[in-house]
């Protein structure tokens, strides 16, 4: 890929966004950044042409609407395009966006796609066709959707021990005075046990 500094550098002093202040821009290029790195892309260069990217389609939705947070709409936008590409490098884009969303990471995840093809990720135009298969040999198959049954309510049978031991529970809740009876019983009996078992 035909990628310097210097075009990097020359892209990112042309963004002069129309709306918002320089510190809130500032703040929206650290978050993408660090969304990006979150996901494996240390590439210096190409996270540079990345956050250029979402930056400007930030900056375009805050014209329209000033009133939101720039940091939000890049996140938003870091979203969708990361959306729009997994779903074409996937053939997912009838899928909703949390279902693209995991199937994609997961993908990128099991392939180390974003450590084997640094300059691939979130770039349309340079999908290698290694990178592809190994996106798509690595994506979730879903199983089929939930369908409604309808279940029978049965009685448990819990044996005739769990019978026994219910009933002498039940016996003990109403009698206060053998159940004090039988936990001193118990006490008495541990304590006993330690007592021979330091012996």
């Amino acid at each position: 890929m035909d990628l310097s500094v210097e075009s990097v550098e020359t892209q990112l002093a042309t963004f002069r966004p129309r709306t918002g202040t320089m510190d809130a821009w500032n703040a929206a290029y650290v978050r993408v950044e660090d969304y990006l790195r979150a996901h494996r892309i240390h590439n210096r260069l190409h996270q540079s042409r990345l956050i250029q990217t979402v930056l400007e389609r930030a900056a375009r939705r805050h014209a329209e609407n000033p009133a939101l947070e720039p940091t939000t709409l890049a996140a938003e936008e870091t979203e969708r395009l990361m959306d729009e590409w997994f779903a074409e490098v996937l053939d997912t884009k009838d899928l909703p966006h949390e279902r693209i969303a995991i199937q994609g990471r997961v993908a990128l995840l099991l392939s180390d796609g974003s450590q084997k093809w640094p300059y691939a990720f979130l770039d349309s135009r340079t999908i290698p066709e290694e990178f592809s298969k190994a996106m798509r040999a690595s994506s979730i198959k879903a199983g089929p959707d939930m369908a409604v049954s309808s279940m029978v309510p049965r009685e448990i049978d819990l044996g005739m021990i769990t019978e026994a031991a219910g009933e002498t529970l039940e016996r003990i809740e109403k009698w206060p005075l053998m159940r004090l009876a039988l936990l001193w019983l118990v006490f008495l009996g541990a304590l006993f046990g330690i007592f021979y078992a330091t012996r």
